[in-house]
């Protein structure tokens, strides 16, 4: 059993549909520990909802919380205190794992704590880097926080192909490109499995 948490070097990035991909390809089991917003149709289900295999499981939220905005003030307004030593890994399951995080790697869960203290030690992260002005910088930021702490880093890419900010990430961090996600029309669960036959190798 392998557990991946996936993380972004922002907020709306594409983790979800990372999520979903990594999660189809490895036939593994999901959970979002914090949702804020969209408890209608959360994360959780999204991804159920894109994964064809039948041997996923998917894990309730350790905290789902009603506003779309970072957990610590989302939990402010719903007048609860977010406790990490209260989100406990779902313990039943002997498959894989697909942790999603919330926002990036220093998104604040109460005064001390951030998504960065979710993550253990033998946890592989995977970091989702979509391109945008400014991505570049965020993307470093963000691996070389997490292999100073010595964790097992890769990269999934978000967005059609830019060759120079792909390039110039690829040769500074020295990390393995699971692939790309592009701006594709529409996900459904057959673009998902496409994207899981081709990620699953590099997984």
């Amino acid at each position: 059993m392998s557990i991946y948490f996936i993380t972004g070097i922002s907020t709306d990035v594409g983790k979800t549909i990372a999520s979903a991909i990594v999660t189809e390809a490895l036939e593994a089991d999901y959970w979002k520990p914090i949702q804020a917003g969209e408890l209608d149709n959360c994360d959780t289900k999204k991804v159920e909802q894109l994964i064809s295999n039948t041997k996923s499981k998917f894990y309730p939220n350790a905290y789902a919380l009603k506003t779309p905005m970072s957990p610590h003030g989302a939990a402010d307004i719903d007048g609860v205190k977010i406790n990490i030593n209260k989100i406990k890994v779902p313990i039943l399951t002997t498959n894989h794992l697909v942790i999603e995080g919330a926002g990036g790697l220093l998104v604040p869960l109460n005064n001390k704590d951030t998504i960065f203290d979710l993550i253990k030690s033998d946890y592989r992260v995977i970091v989702v880097s979509r391109h945008y002005l400014g991505s570049i910088n965020h993307t470093l930021l963000t691996v070389n926080m997490l292999k100073e702490k010595g964790f097992d880093v890769s990269i999934i890419f978000s967005g059609n192909e830019h060759k120079t900010t792909e390039y110039i990430i690829k040769k500074m961090t020295q990390v393995p490109i699971i692939g790309r996600i592009d701006d594709e029309p529409y996900f459904d669960k057959n673009v998902i499995k496409e994207y899981a036959e081709l990620f699953k190798e590099n997984l």
